[in-house]
């Protein structure tokens, strides 16, 4: 699920670049100019989309940034970064002191600001939780296979469903489905499919995969993975 970000602050420039810089990494960025605001979105938010982190400016407008801090503490316990123009180490000793996760002195990097939100966020993540972070988005990027090829059964299946072939229809999907993506000629495809009938022509591979698109319909009339290269050949869309 997309983490949000809550970006408070009053110069349009800077929140532009910090939240075009959270987009490039994967984040939601949301963006209040003023503390009252701050503290508004983060009372009036559910659960689902309140924010994971703010990033806070210590010179608003309307209030000074340590005392924004000071009243989120009373209700929430969501990190909190500094941004100030000001480098003094009382600054940031108050800062971390009152309950700030982080202090960062402008100007700065956005994509610097980004990794330190990164830090910030896994060290307060629960104990496993970035295993199964990990493990979830692995999970995410590995879409269903389409086919799965049964050598000792001579079968393939289609959507987890067992296609009837003949003999040569199972080979050629099976030598598609071997190198997905790649263009294979007719003529390559001739030699690994039908290798022992030398007369056969280019046509019948045209003949076999119009049968194979007939079946793989049958499973699935929106999905059309055998995909046709004018006079080059054929080839298996990706997984």
């Amino acid at each position: 699920m997309p983490v949000t970000i809550l970006i408070v602050e009053d110069e349009l420039a800077i929140a532009d670049s910090i939240a075009y810089a959270l987009r490039t990494d994967g984040f939601v960025p949301r963006h209040v100019s003023l503390g009252a605001q701050a503290l508004q979105a983060m009372r009036e938010s559910d659960p689902a989309s309140l924010p994971a982190l703010v990033v806070l400016d210590v010179g608003l407008p309307d209030m000074n940034g340590f005392e924004v801090c000071r009243q989120l503490r009373q209700f929430c316990n969501a990190p909190v970064i500094f941004l100030t123009a000001r480098s003094d180490e009382i600054d940031r000793i108050v800062g971390l002191e009152i309950g700030a996760d982080d202090y960062v002195t402008k100007p700065f990097s956005p994509r610097e600001l980004v990794a330190r939100i990164r830090v910030v966020l896994r060290r307060l993540a629960p104990p496993g939780a970035a295993a199964a972070a990990a493990a979830a988005a692995a999970a995410a990027s590995v879409p269903a296979a389409r086919f799965e090829i049964r050598e000792a059964e001579a079968r393939i299946l289609y959507r987890a469903q067992a296609l009837e072939l003949t003999r040569y229809e199972y080979l050629l999907l099976k030598a598609l489905c071997e190198r997905p993506g790649h263009v294979l000629s007719r003529a390559q495809l001739m030699d690994r499919v039908w290798a022992d009938a030398p007369d056969t022509l280019d046509r019948t591979v045209d003949a076999h995969v119009k049968s194979l698109r007939a079946k793989l319909r049958l499973v699935d009339p929106a999905d059309d993975p055998i995909q046709t290269h004018r006079g080059m050949g054929y080839s298996l869309a990706g997984p």
